[in-house]
């Protein structure tokens, strides 16, 4: 059944994230004025090039922010959950999960630090029961409280076996903006993307307890590839 699921999926092709489209312009067309005003302002260059050597290596750090990897999920996705975003595993436990499940929930967590890619995945192929955002507090990503305390949103996710399974992506002390793609009753499918997130943050994941955890502490994920878990 995966497979015939990966059949019809709507890929999106999208290299550079269209979050960023607009910062990336305005920021290069920024850099390139004032850089030929110093230019023309002064006999002695070495104000130009260090310019350019400064704002030009955050300009890359920026475009490598934005950059969104294509990428496919090779194998069958039935059962499969896939890692949201790239990063690295900071969360492997059972947890008390009050706020839908009223019950124990394996949550794995995933830390993005400014350097990774922050598009977010579907970790599982299912089909989206709603999406609620909360208003929050803006604690450092990885600490525990920040998961329930910080602004957040949630996408509840029903596999096609029945199984419930909530992603929540998180603001962190740096980012301020969380953009979610998910819409309430729409089918979804692991390739395609969640949603993203701006500057360093976190996504959880919140499982049966049955399922099988595939990673560990610290581990880096890659969104899209790595299996961090397996359904029952």
């Amino acid at each position: 059944m995966g497979e015939k699921i990966k059949k019809i999926k709507k890929l999106k092709k999208i290299r550079i994230h269209r979050e960023g489209t607009n910062t990336l312009m305005a920021t290069l067309l920024i850099i390139a004025a004032i850089a030929v005003g110093l230019w023309y302002s002064f006999d002695n260059k070495i104000p130009f090039w260090a310019f350019v050597a400064l704002f030009g290596a955050v300009w890359l750090v920026v475009l490598n922010f934005y950059r969104c990897p294509i990428r496919y999920f090779n194998g069958d996705t039935e059962k499969v959950v896939v890692a949201p975003a790239d990063g690295k595993i900071v969360v492997v436990e059972e947890v008390d999960e009050h706020e839908y499940f009223h019950d124990k929930r394996l949550m794995i967590s995933i830390f993005m630090s400014p350097f990774n890619v922050h598009a977010n995945w579907f970790p599982v192929d299912g089909k989206v029961l709603f999406v609620k955002h909360f208003n929050g507090n803006y604690h450092k990503a990885w600490l525990p409280k920040a998961s329930e305390e910080n602004e957040h949103a949630d996408i509840m996710i029903e596999t096609p076996d029945g199984q419930q399974v909530l992603c929540r992506q998180i603001a962190g002390a740096i980012a301020r903006r969380i953009v979610t793609y998910a819409k309430d009753n729409e089918d979804c499918y692991i390739d395609e993307h969640l949603g993203f997130i701006k500057l360093g943050s976190r996504v959880d994941v919140y499982l049966p307890l049955s399922a099988k955890p595939c990673v560990t502490m610290n581990q880096p994920t890659t969104g899209d590839q790595t299996i961090i878990a397996k359904l029952p």
